[in-house]
């Protein structure tokens, strides 16, 4: 995996678009570059693009969400409304872009973030979610999160901590560095596995043991098993004989029943022959009647029907008679209201024909007044379109008025167009656009000459104004060498008296180094190095050496100043000739553009081209555009012109039309006032037709209802005379008294039947007393002597014997079922431990070999072989950094600490502990290129990134170092970059990306090589 290309936009201080392209110069032939800048300028926000693309993930602050940003402020830039961040990485799948952006919306809140992946080869985007994008990058790369941050992003500072903690300390972070957590979640669930399996059998166990205190002995069940059926025997003649009680006391019950059932049944019989003698009473004489005239029934109900169809046809001619004279009435009334409508006298034979014609007439006046209006119409648009552009207005309430204003107008627009021809000298007003597109391109010409002019003249300016800037720099350069001289006169006489000075301060410290021996020597005494009885400098060294340090001070003061003064001189010396040159090569440039312009403006604008002013041109600019303007309006009287001419004629037919238009609505006023013949006419012709139709329909009704009338009347005679020998023989006066007493058949029938149920009641009861008397005999042969009473107590004290016995019994059962259900469940405990403990035997087994509830054993032992592997693969790589020492495991008698060999010093082992800083950082270099290789063991990286460190080592070390990065970096292809402030590290790494920070907090970028 290789990160070709890092593009961003506006993350923290880094405002704006930036873009660094690893796939061209100057990383192409320089793939170790550096990233340099000051503390907060944006260094690690490089490296937090990369994860952040590729993973929404930084290093610093974890996933990131939109709730993150706006709590801690982090990833948008300040005052920015977007944030993009985009890697290209060559992978062994093709090359592909990760893009992570986020924006801020109208209501200014932020929405949620994007990620998308562009597929290079096919120019599309992979259609995925958001959500689903990370885990793709880490399918493409081959490393997840964790992987991708420790293999291409190498922090030394994990390493230090790593390299000098104790081994508890030591596993901790070589898990977290490596990622290998796995090994202590595994012991911990062997662990919990094995508990949880030994939980179960336990508390099986425990139960076994609950119910073994329970179980009863073998003597006890045998016991309760005899006394049970003991008890069950007792039970059963106590229940025979509670049976054989409760049967004798049923049967007094049935006898006493049965005696109430015989009372019942004697009721129910003098109760039915009372009955059937208030029926007779009530019903008996009508239902006789009805019987006498049953067999003629249906002829008595056709006689009744064939009255009340008579009555009501002879009804139904009454209403018909009254409907002729409303039909009568109406048509007389319809005649008036036509008569009124036409203004004519109607006739009910010629109605239709003369509403017809009335209709015809009005129609053809509003025809001709629509014409008239649709004429107006048509010429009052044409007059308004003639009149759209000439200011002038049309009167309808004074149209004699607006011809006269058009006329005068008229005249006036043609006066002022002879004085347009005449300022113009046409002689011919048919060729103005031509006239005008002249007139246009000369405008422009001149416009452009204007502008062009205006730009030479800019030049001459600027060439007048770097002449004089010549000319001040000239004078500053004449002077500037004797100041550089008598500056650097200066500093080395200061610098002469520097050292000079400084010659008698080591004399001064040579002579200071007998103070200890000075300060015991006295005025008399010889003194034991030259034996002077005299020491006048005793005490005057220490004060001499003080004025010394003084005057010293004072001249390294001067000498600086005179330094910085002499370096001020010159580098202004070396600026202002370059800035002479400068100045010469853009005089000489302008120059060079101002003659050619120069010339060019004559050939192009000849007319022009003896103009030294610009405002020469300028005016001839406005008289040109006058002239324009004169034309333009010339054009625009000559269309109103035009116009008013066509107007008046319209004016005068719009006139005339208006008067014709009244003529016609007097007309129509006077024959019709309603809003709509149509209708007015159609709902008259269709009163008409209606009213006509139902007198027709009268009068067919009229003569159906007589001939049915006849037909029914004859109908009744020839029943009557049918009838009549019947009525007599049967005791009636008239048909009339015979039907009176013909009841409903329903109501007849419902009589009859209530009749004989009263017989038949009264039947049952016989019967029913006949059984019942027979039944009671036979009960009293079955009964006892014993009272009612007695049997009952006899019953309770024996029920009361059997509950008790049937409660022992229950108990009894109980004791037992309890006895076999604790002896079943126990056997089945016994087998399921027995096959549990076959099931767990693995776990127990993986426990004791690697379980424990804090993983640590099995951590320990994973740890302890990463860890030998990381310290092989980081000795490989420290022969390349250095080949004195090597990393090893301690010895048992050893610090539990790491250890450097010393291969200088025949093998020495000594604890990182002792190390140097520089030691220290080359040893953590090598782990975690180590750390490197072994997060990529399954994935080729191509990109690494080096963080700080590198102000701990030596000169020497430096640059060993960085020949190894150098090294790696030719022998892999690797792109290497370092983050770092060391300035010697910056001027041997030519290849750098510098991040400068201004005063407003934002930082800019620079690519340099």
């Amino acid at each position: 995996m290789k990160i070709l290309k890092v593009a961003f936009e506006n993350i923290n201080s880094l405002k704006g678009f930036h873009e660094i392209d690893f796939s061209r110069e100057p990383f192409l032939t320089n793939s170790l570059f550096a990233i340099t800048g000051p503390t907060g300028s944006g260094k690690s926000s490089i490296l937090d693009v990369i994860s952040l693309a590729l993973f929404n993930h930084v290093p610093r602050l974890g996933k990131i969400t939109r709730n993150e940003i706006q709590t801690k402020g982090a990833i948008l830039t300040r005052n920015q409304k977007n944030a993009m961040a985009r890697v290209t990485y060559e992978c062994k799948n093709g090359i592909y872009s990760s893009q992570w952006s986020i924006e801020v919306n109208r209501n200014n809140n932020l929405n949620d973030y994007e990620m998308e992946i562009h597929d290079h080869q096919t120019g599309k985007l992979i259609d995925l979610k958001k959500s689903v994008v990370p885990s793709k990058n880490e399918e493409l790369i081959g490393l997840n999160y964790d992987q991708f941050i420790k293999a291409v992003l190498l922090a030394q500072g994990e390493f230090a901590q790593f390299l000098k903690a104790k081994k508890d300390e030591r596993g901790e972070l070589l898990e977290k560095i490596t990622g290998t957590g796995i090994y202590r979640r595994l012991g911990i669930r062997a662990f919990e596995k094995n508990r949880e399996a030994n939980r179960d059998i336990q508390d099986q166990q425990n139960e076994i043991q609950i119910i073994e205190r329970d179980i009863l002995e073998d003597e006890v069940v045998v016991k309760h098993q005899a006394n049970l059926k003991e008890k069950s025997v007792l039970c059963e003649d106590y229940r025979k004989e509670t049976e054989k009680l409760k049967k004798s006391i049923q049967l007094k019950q049935d006898i006493e029943d049965q005696k109430k059932e015989i009372q019942k049944q004697k009721a129910s019989e003098a109760t039915g022959i009372e009955d059937l003698k208030k029926f007779d009473l009530e019903h008996g004489s009508s239902l006789k009647q009805h019987e006498k005239v049953q067999n003629k029934a249906d002829e008595l109900r056709e006689w009744k029907q064939l009255k009340k169809q008579v009555s009501d046809f002879q009804e139904q001619k009454k209403k018909i008679s009254e409907l002729k004279r409303a039909n009568q009435q109406q048509i007389g009334q319809l005649l008036t209201d036509v008569s009124e409508l036409t203004k004519s006298s109607v006739k009910a034979e010629t109605i239709s024909e003369e509403l017809n014609d009335f209709r015809d007439k009005v129609l053809k006046l509003i025809e001709a007044r629509k014409d008239k209006l649709s004429s107006y119409s048509a010429k009052k648009d044409q007059l308004q379109s003639e009149l759209r552009d000439t200011g002038f207005g049309f009167d309808e309430q004074d149209i004699e008025g607006s011809i006269h204003d058009f006329e005068l107008a008229l005249s006036r627009i043609r006066e002022k167009s002879k004085q347009y021809r005449e300022e113009l000298q046409l002689e011919n007003s048919h060729h103005l656009g031509e006239v005008q597109q002249g007139l246009r391109t000369r405008i422009r010409s001149a416009r452009d000459a204007s502008r062009i002019f205006s730009g030479i003249s800019q030049r001459k300016i600027e060439i007048t104004r770097i002449e004089e800037e010549l000319q001040q720099e000239n004078s500053k350069l004449e002077f500037l060498p004797a100041k550089i001289k008598e500056a650097t006169s200066n500093s080395r006489n200061l610098q002469q008296q520097l050292e000079n000075l400084k010659l008698q301060k080591e004399n001064a410290r040579l002579k200071a180094s007998l103070e200890e021996h000075r300060k015991n020597l006295k005025d008399g005494e010889a003194c034991p190095l030259c034996g002077a009885t005299h020491h006048p400098y005793a005490h005057e060294v220490t004060t001499q050496t003080d004025t010394i340090d003084e005057k010293l001070q004072e001249l390294e003061n001067k000498s600086e100043a005179s330094n910085r003064e002499l370096h001020r001189l010159e580098a202004e010396h070396t600026n202002l000739q370059k800035r002479l040159i400068e100045l010469h090569k853009k005089l000489a440039a302008l120059q060079e553009q101002y003659q050619k312009s120069r010339k060019g403006f004559s050939e192009d604008f000849s007319e022009f081209k003896a103009v030294t002013k610009q405002e020469e041109i300028d005016l001839a600019v406005e008289r040109l555009e006058s002239k324009l303007e004169i034309l333009l309006e010339f054009e625009r009287s000559r269309k109103t012109e035009q116009s008013l001419a066509n107007a008046i004629p319209l004016a005068r037919e719009i006139k005339n039309i208006i008067t014709e238009g009244r003529e016609l609505k007097k007309q129509l006023d006077m024959v019709y006032s309603g809003k709509n013949i149509q209708n007015d006419v159609q709902q008259y012709s269709n009163k008409w037709n209606r009213i006509q139709q139902e007198a027709l329909n009268l009068r067919e009704r009229a003569s159906e209802t007589d001939k049915q009338l006849l037909q029914l009347n004859q109908s009744l005679e020839k029943l009557e005379t049918e009838l009549n020998p019947f009525i007599s023989e049967s005791g009636f006066s008239n048909i009339q008294d015979a039907w009176q007493v013909l009841m409903p058949e329903a109501e007849a029938s419902k009589l009859r039947n209530e009749r004989q149920q009263i017989l038949r009641q009264i039947d049952n009861s016989k019967a029913s007393l006949k059984l019942l008397n027979e039944q009671l005999l036979k009960l009293r042969d079955l009964d006892t002597d014993t009272e009612k009473e007695k049997l009952f107590e006899t019953l309770q004290s024996k029920n009361e014997k059997l509950t008790g016995l049937n409660n022992e019994c229950k108990e009894l059962e109980r004791i037992l079922k309890n006895q076999e259900d604790r002896v079943k469940r126990m056997t089945s405990l016994r087998l399921q431990i027995q096959e549990k403990e076959k099931q767990t035997k693995r776990w127990r087994l993986l426990n004791e070999l690697i379980g424990d509830s804090k993983g640590k054993q099995f951590n320990d032992f994973a740890q302890d072989l990463t860890l030998s592997r990381l310290l092989k693969l980081a000795n490989i790589r420290l022969q390349d950094l250095n080949d004195r020492y090597l990393i090893d495991k301690p010895e048992p008698e050893e610090d539990d600490g790491l250890v450097a060999i010393d291969e200088h010093m025949g093998g020495q082992r000594r604890s990182v502990k002792t190390l140097s800083g520089g030691e220290t950082f080359i040893l953590s270099l090598s782990m975690a290129l180590a750390l490197s290789d072994l997060a990529s063991k399954n994935v080729e990286i191509n990109s690494l990134f080096i963080d700080e460190g590198f102000g701990t080592l030596d000169p020497e070390t430096l640059d060993q170092t960085l020949d190894t990065l150098e090294k790696l970096q030719a022998e892999s292809s690797k792109t290497i970059g370092v983050i770092s402030h060391v300035d010697s590290l910056k001027e041997r790494i030519s290849t750098q990306i510098k991040l400068t920070r201004n005063g407003q907090g934002y930082s800019s970028l620079e690519i340099s090589s």
